[in-house]
């Protein structure tokens, strides 16, 4: 057994013991400011207290833990991921990236080794924004980008975000005083599940991100003719749903040729009957690039192709956005210490980007920023059948390691 095989195993069986934390039986489901989040929390404080770090809970419900320098002047590196998750979800999105590190200072603290630098870890108390439909909740108090609209967001159940916090012990008013800046917080790390199959596909255990894929999403209303379907003849009908279809297709093609990714991940059409021809129909889109200028050259020809398609079927469009963050691009002072601990760890060098947001977005308004990803099974995440392997675990406590050893 080497060095770090019983942390990577006390890793991998205490993601199984947060997965107990979920208010649903039946399946994990953890969201922000419930008392499933808070029971996560303590238990994560516990094991952060026996690791030696002195631990509190921020304002936002953030939990935190501080492995302490002998020189209380040094420089300050936070490591985090989040701690909530989507409804039936798997294990290790988030999760991981909180409970590896804590193994890896636990390792420190079992051997008495003493950092020149402070050492904080996060586990952010949302992320997914399942519970009030805002992402990077947690990230964004401690980054100080805390939007007072989101005060009113409300859950399924019509209880606002304000009362939640309430109902937590907390004080919404408050919040501001999670906020870090550059003075006490000098870079952050994060540590990932990669969420992709190229890692896998590449028979790595991990890759140094460079860079997060910036995205828009927008609302599309299309409103034709409803009519019967057996009277209106082909070519007279103004079908909603037929030209949702065609634009679907159409931004498939562009994103293809453009080589960005888009996605229409909800699709609705209005009448809903088998004998009704649509007379409107709404779909999302996505786009994403860790190019934004690519990014929104793409969506410039997309939404000409979409006007092009609608005009020709005489159906009404509307393209509202909902959603906006730009590509954020990963230090490269940090990606190289990544890659020089790969190297030391005798890992194999392997740079890639990532095309889901990360808490280290929104981190990223205040210090320099990096990520390590680690293979999943099948790429596969956001499902119970998430999975990952005790020894790529140990690969990168091996590479995270080397990284704190060698980090200045």
């Amino acid at each position: 057994m080497t060095t770090f095989a019983p942390y990577a195993i006390q890793t991998y069986e205490r993601c199984d013991v947060l997965a107990h934390f979920s208010q649903d039986p039946d399946c994990i489901d953890r969201r922000y400011l419930t008392p499933e989040h808070l029971q996560a929390n303590r238990q994560v404080s516990l094991w952060m207290e026996q690791a030696g770090m002195i631990t509190w809970q921020d304002a936002a419900a953030n939990q935190w833990g501080r492995y302490s320098s002998a020189n209380p002047k040094a420089k300050t590196l936070v490591i985090g991921s989040h701690l909530d998750t989507v409804p039936n979800s798997g294990k290790y999105d988030g999760i991981l990236g909180v409970l590896a590190p804590l193994s890896l200072i636990q390792y420190m603290h079992d051997h008495h080794i003493e950092l020149p630098f402070h050492l904080e870890l996060v586990g952010f108390g949302d992320e997914e924004g399942t519970r009030f439909g805002a992402t990077l909740l947690g990230s964004c108090a401690v980054a100080g980008t805390w939007q007072e609209k989101w005060n009113t967001l409300t859950d399924e159940n019509g209880i606002s975000l304000t009362q939640a916090f309430v109902d937590a012990g907390l004080d919404i008013n408050e919040v501001h005083t999670a906020a870090r800046n550059n003075a006490n917080t000098d870079d952050f790390f994060e540590f990932h599940i990669e969420q992709g199959p190229v890692l896998e596909e590449q028979d790595l255990a991990v890759g140094v991100v460079n860079a997060i894929a910036g995205a828009k999403r927008f609302a599309v209303t299309l409103k034709g003719l409803a009519g019967h379907a057996g009277t209106v003849p082909m070519p007279m009908r103004q079908d909603a749903l037929a030209g949702a279809s065609e634009m679907i297709l159409a931004i498939e093609k562009i994103a293809t040729q453009k080589g960005i990714v888009a996605t229409v991940g909800h699709l609705r059409c209005l009448s809903g009957a088998v004998n009704v021809i649509s007379g409107a129909t709404t779909f999302s889109l996505d786009i994403r690039s860790i190019d934004d200028a690519l990014r929104d050259e793409t969506l410039s020809l997309i939404i000409e192709q979409l006007n092009m398609i609608a005009d020709k079927r005489r159906i009404k469009m509307d393209v509202t956005p909902t959603h906006q963050a730009p590509a954020v691009k990963c230090d490269e002072r940090l990606q190289q210490r990544l890659l020089d601990a790969s190297e030391k760890s005798d890992i194999p060098q392997f740079i890639l980007s990532s095309g889901a947001g990360h808490d280290t977005m929104a981190m990223a308004a205040i210090c320099p920023v990096a990520m390590l990803f680690m293979r999943c099974e099948k790429g596969l995440s956001h499902h119970p059948a998430e999975a990952i392997a005790v020894h790529d675990i140990e690969v990168a406590l091996k590479v995270m390691f080397a990284f704190i050893e060698d980090y200045t």
